[in-house]
Parts: structure tokens; C-alpha cells; sequence
């Protein structure tokens, strides 16, 4: 009978082979759950971090805007206090120096024989409720002053300049490159209200302006009337 000498060595190897296998296929295992985007996936905390800075940024905003039109109630007592704001003039003017209420006039401009009454409001103006009427001014003046910095607003500068100030990537809608300029949209919606901001980003000639969108549902840009 013939005996047939192996090295131990020459045994050793596929064993040492399917070790390094199982140990690769651990890992890929383990890297699983990651998301391509960002290597984190939209069920982890990260998420909810991200939409509770966006709510937090969205009442830090609006807090000049807090008593504004709503009702409060006052501590220990139960009792409550409508705040009222009056109306909204379409069109609202200086008054004179003395300030008593008559408006500036321009040079060479007649006083009218009857008094002017306040025009009433149109667009969002009229269709917004106190507070998110307030809130869209705070929301304008922010980001227009974010957005006249930047020279060449491509559409990802854009995008990062609206993160930088607190709007999450799915509030952020219809951004596209219009021109040399850059087009998007605000999704603004909270506790039931219906305020979006439109934005042209134009370098200097920036301009953001309210707009109305139904106050549930996805977000879509035609609905989005002024």
C-alpha cells in the first residue's frame, strides 16, 4: 500500500479560506441597514432629529408672531383673551410726522374731500390666518437676506443656503434653475395652517413672497396660489 504524505500546511489553507469567507460575509451582513444616501436610513434617529430642529426653527420664527390672532389662556384663572390684531390694509401708507393718523401726501398732491378706507385684503393676505401672515414676513426677510449673498445661485448652492437656515430637504420644493436664477418653493405647513413662501433666488434682485396651499395633503406646486 502506498502512503501519500500531505503537508499540514497544504491542509490548512482552504480552512483558513472559508475562515476569511464567513468573517466578509459578517460584515457586508452587518452593513445592511445603511442607507446609500447620506449612510443613514429614513427610520433612524437622525431623521427625527432633523424634523425636530425644523419644528423648532419654524417656532423660533414665528415667536414674534405667538399671541398673534390666537387665544390665550390666562394662568391659574382659565379665563381667555382673544387678541385682536384688526384688519390688514391692502394697501397701507406713511401718516404725517405729527401722527395723527392723516396720511402723507405727495408734492403737488390734493387732500381727497372724503375720508380713505382701507382696502380690503387680497391673496394670502386675506386667506391666512394671524399668525402665519406674520410668520411669512419673519420667513421672507431671513432668507432673502441669506439668498442676496450668494452670486451665482445654482439650485444645490440654493439647497444649502435653505438647510444652513433650518428647512429640511422635503419642505423644499420645485427647486430648479430658471435663467441665471434659481426657483423654488417653501412647505411652511404647521398645526394646521396653509402658508408656503415662493422664492426667486437672484443674487441682489432676490424676492420671497407668501403663498397658500390646502392646509393637509402632499404639497403641490399648483395649488400653491397667491
Amino acid at each position: 500500500m502506498t502512503r501519500i504524505r500531505a503537508s499540514i500546511s497544504m491542509l490548512a489553507r482552504p480552512r483558513r479560506a472559508l475562515t476569511a469567507t464567513a468573517l466578509a460575509t459578517l460584515v457586508l451582513a452587518g452593513c445592511g441597514s445603511e442607507s446609500p444616501a447620506g449612510g443613514r436610513s429614513q427610520s433612524e434617529p437622525g431623521s427625527g432629529t432633523e424634523h425636530a430642529g425644523f419644528t423648532a426653527m419654524l417656532a423660533e420664527v414665528a415667536q414674534p408672531c405667538s399671541s398673534t390672532g390666537e387665544t390665550e389662556t390666562e394662568t391659574g384663572t382659565g379665563s381667555e383673551t382673544e387678541v385682536d390684531t384688526g384688519p390688514r390694509p391692502a394697501d397701507a401708507r406713511p401718516t404725517g410726522p405729527a401722527g395723527d393718523g392723516k396720511e402723507s401726501l405727495a408734492p403737488g398732491e390734493t387732500p381727497p374731500d372724503d375720508p380713505i378706507e382701507p382696502g380690503a385684503p387680497t391673496g394670502p393676505a386675506a386667506e391666512l390666518n394671524d399668525r402665519d401672515w406674520c410668520a411669512s414676513v419673519q420667513h421672507e426677510q431671513r432668507v432673502v437676506e441669506a439668498l442676496q449673498r450668494v452670486p451665482e445661485p445654482t439650485p444645490a448652492k440654493v439647497r444649502k443656503i435653505l438647510n444652513d437656515l433650518g428647512y429640511i430637504d422635503e419642505r423644499i420644493h420645485d427647486l430648479k434653475q430658471d435663467g441665471r436664477a434659481t426657483r423654488f418653493y417653501l412647505d411652511l405647513r404647521e398645526k394646521g395652517g396653509r402658508l408656503c413662501e415662493k422664492g426667486l433666488a437672484a443674487g441682489v434682485e432676490t424676492d420671497v413672497s407668501a403663498c397658500v396651499v390646502p392646509p393637509a395633503g402632499p404639497f403641490a406646486v399648483a395649488s400653491a396660489g397667491r
